[in-house]
């Protein structure tokens, strides 16, 4: 198998030796499916697994203003709370990947400010999401700060049946834009196929507005065909160099001449992984994270990672 680890530089913390698989916990279901997920992430790379939960103490003595509790006695009831949530989590690590060395931590940070600190030396950051629950509540607002803001890839766990792990089989699904950012987001989803021995699909979108404004030309005065044609040979463009360094990885093309949102939520329904970046250029604007990314990250059937070139 491949192991993505051979990428790493000494310019590239991700990659580094010692960046460690780090996932947010709070104890909900959605957590829950979020340490597996990074459980079996870690014990297939080789990485540990840094379990962390932000009890945000700083917000508690304002919270309780006027209400005449006892703050000593609250705050050390959090911290068993928060201590009780990370061994319970360490312990379904432990079962999913026994050989896993496993970090725990309580801090009394904000969990999404601690998160997206350890997102700038973490090997990837991964949080989950409560399906039927809104996106302000459990670790949904963490996740809201986190997946826009962190360094790297954020990876947010989501599954088809919530009763049910994230699929293990299917291909790795990559959305595809015209700009120079976009290089991250490709090699990430080449390195996440070539890992997961999956088949990599390249999917690219394009308007005509769009296709305008990235190549200088009229939408009125070109027939779609040709901007088809042209679209394609530009992810054609895109692949060839990634393609050469990962020669057995199989990969299709999609191009599809609007709406990215519905195609990549359509893929999602197969796919083991989405990929998709934090913001875009060019031709694929529908990529930038308060759109297409956002929604996935909501709504998709599968886990969505969120590249941030650095």
């Amino acid at each position: 198998m491949f192991d993505s680890n051979n990428l790493s530089t000494t310019a590239d913390p991700h990659r580094a030796a010692s960046a460690m698989v780090v996932v947010g916990t709070d104890g909900t279901e959605g957590a829950n499916l979020a340490v597996r997920w990074a459980a079996e992430t870690a014990a297939r790379r080789g990485r540990g697994l840094l379990i962390t939960h932000g009890l945000d103490l700083s917000a508690v003595p304002s919270a309780l203003h006027g209400h005449g509790v006892a703050l000593p006695s609250l705050l050390d009831e959090f911290r068993a709370r928060g201590m009780r949530l990370v061994a319970a989590a360490q312990q379904l690590a432990h079962d999913i990947a026994p050989a896993v060395t496993i970090t725990t931590e309580v801090s009394e940070a904000n969990p999404a400010e601690l998160l997206v600190r350890h997102s700038r030396t973490a090997h990837m950051v991964v949080l989950g999401v409560t399906p039927g629950v809104g996106p302000l509540r459990h670790l949904g607002s963490t996740l809201l700060a986190v997946v826009p803001h962190g360094r790297g890839a954020v990876v947010v766990v989501r599954a088809a049946d919530p009763a049910q792990p994230p699929r293990i089989g299917g291909p790795v699904v990559v959305g595809i834009d015209g700009g120079v950012v976009g290089e991250a987001i490709i090699g990430a989803a080449f390195a996440e196929a070539a890992d997961r021995d999956a088949d990599l699909v390249a999917v690219h979108a394009w308007s005509d507005l769009d296709f305008a404004e990235f190549a200088g030309y009229d939408f009125l005065d070109i027939p779609d065909e040709n901007i088809a044609t042209a679209e394609t040979a530009l992810l054609t463009e895109r692949l060839a160099g990634w393609q050469e360094k990962y020669p057995d990885l199989r990969v299709t093309r999609e191009v599809y001449p609007s709406d990215a949102w519905t195609h990549l939520m359509e893929w999602s329904e197969k796919a083991q992984l989405v990929v998709v970046g934090s913001r875009g250029r060019g031709g694929f604007r529908s990529l930038l994270f308060d759109s297409t990314s956002n929604s996935l990250v909501e709504h998709a059937f599968c886990p969505v990672m969120v590249v941030h070139p650095d």
